[in-house]
């Protein structure tokens, strides 16, 4: 029996540097160095401060993987890097290191579209069988996609404005929370009541799974103003509620849409019936809680990560990369770092299209 091969990890999509060693689906090693005390006075993510951090630190998270994995450099059968879509900053950081160790070490290169790391991730935890329904749900994308393959994605809808996790960040910053926006939202709406707002639940009134959250966060941005003006300020509780509100309403939006996903993908694949979830937001532990609720309402089995796979990391990237390079994919030095990527490179763009192609 021929020994899998031991995979190197790279991702630098976004504020984490992390590294990975793979081999077949026994993660050794998974490193990740995140920049939250870099960006934190910023509230958001400076694509300048992440590229010169991820410049500093990827290949000592690379070291460190390795030491942890107690493996050689040399032993590396392949080096598999996040290609795109993401900050291009740290995306090129991350694929001219990949290229440096893959042309040195002199085994195969492969780039990997970020968003397919995510979307393969329950075959790397619960070895899912193709075809199954991901939701990637995350702070730059949310997508409902058939995933048939390593490279065959289908798309039945996505968002068309913020993406769930932008959402929660901005309603962090809203809100005077600490950044990343996802646990902190969660946290403040474990003590709120999330009948006291009503916000409201975009697109629902219409047919199909496309999601919008903007006017989401621009509700709870008035309702904060006005509760502001009303009292002379925020109180803690009114925080909490606010919160309660906000993620209720997310979680609401996502599940029946996620329905409406679960109906189109049945009628195609009757015989494999999974829904998976991906993704920054997919440790958002509401909405788990639903979608799993909805999966046993609709006789599907439903796969999560466990939280350490939610959030950007290099094993998911060491995973894609080893399907791929089992499908006999692999790059040379012309590999690029793209800013955009869209899985589904057939369906129309969601929010438009420019000079460098589909966002997602």
């Amino acid at each position: 029996m021929m020994t899998a091969p031991l995979i190197l990890g790279i991702e630098s999509s976004c504020d984490d540097s992390a590294a990975a060693l793979l081999r077949g689906r026994e993660v050794l090693a998974s490193v990740v160095r995140g920049q939250a005390a870099l960006h934190d006075s910023f509230g958001g993510v400076v694509p300048e401060i992440a590229a010169r951090a991820h410049a500093e630190v990827l290949a000592l998270c690379v070291e460190e993987a390795l030491e942890t994995a107690g493996v050689a450099l040399s032993e590396v059968d392949a080096v598999a890097v996040t290609a795109g879509p993401g900050l291009i900053g740290g995306v090129l950081s991350g694929v001219m290191l990949a290229k440096g160790l893959a042309t040195g070490l002199r085994v195969p290169l492969v780039g990997v579209n970020h968003l397919a790391g995510h979307a393969l991730t329950p075959r790397l935890t619960d070895d899912l069988p193709f075809p199954y329904l991901m939701l990637l749900v995350s702070g730059g994308h949310c997508q409902f996609l058939v995933v048939r393959g390593p490279q065959d994605f289908t798309r039945l809808g996505g968002t068309i404005d913020d993406a769930p996790g932008e959402a929660f960040d901005k309603t962090a910053r809203l809100l005077g929370l600490p950044q990343p926006g996802g646990p902190s939202v969660e946290a403040a709406a474990r003590e709120g009541d999330e009948r006291r707002f009503r916000f409201p639940r975009p697109l629902l009134d219409r047919p199909g799974c496309d999601l919008s959250f903007s006017g989401l966060k621009t509700a709870l941005l008035r309702q904060r103003d006005q509760l502001a003006a009303a009292q002379g300020g925020l109180h803690r509780q009114d925080v909490a509620d606010l919160c309660a509100g906000f993620q209720a309403a997310v979680r609401d939006v996502l599940t029946e849409k996620a329905r409406r996903a679960v109906a189109l993908y049945l009628d195609e694949s009757p015989d494999a019936p999974a829904l998976a979830v991906a993704g920054g937001v997919a440790a958002n532990t509401p909405l788990r809680m639903a979608l799993e609720t909805l999966c046993v309402e609709t006789g599907l089995r439903f796969t999560a990560p466990p939280l350490k796979l939610c959030t950007d990391n290099a094993a998911m990237i060491a995973y894609a990369g080893g399907e791929l390079l089992a499908a006999g994919v692999s790059h040379d030095m012309t590999l690029s770092a793209r800013p955009r990527w869209p899985l589904d490179r057939d369906a129309a763009p969601l929010i438009g299209s420019g000079k460098k192609g589909a966002k997602a």
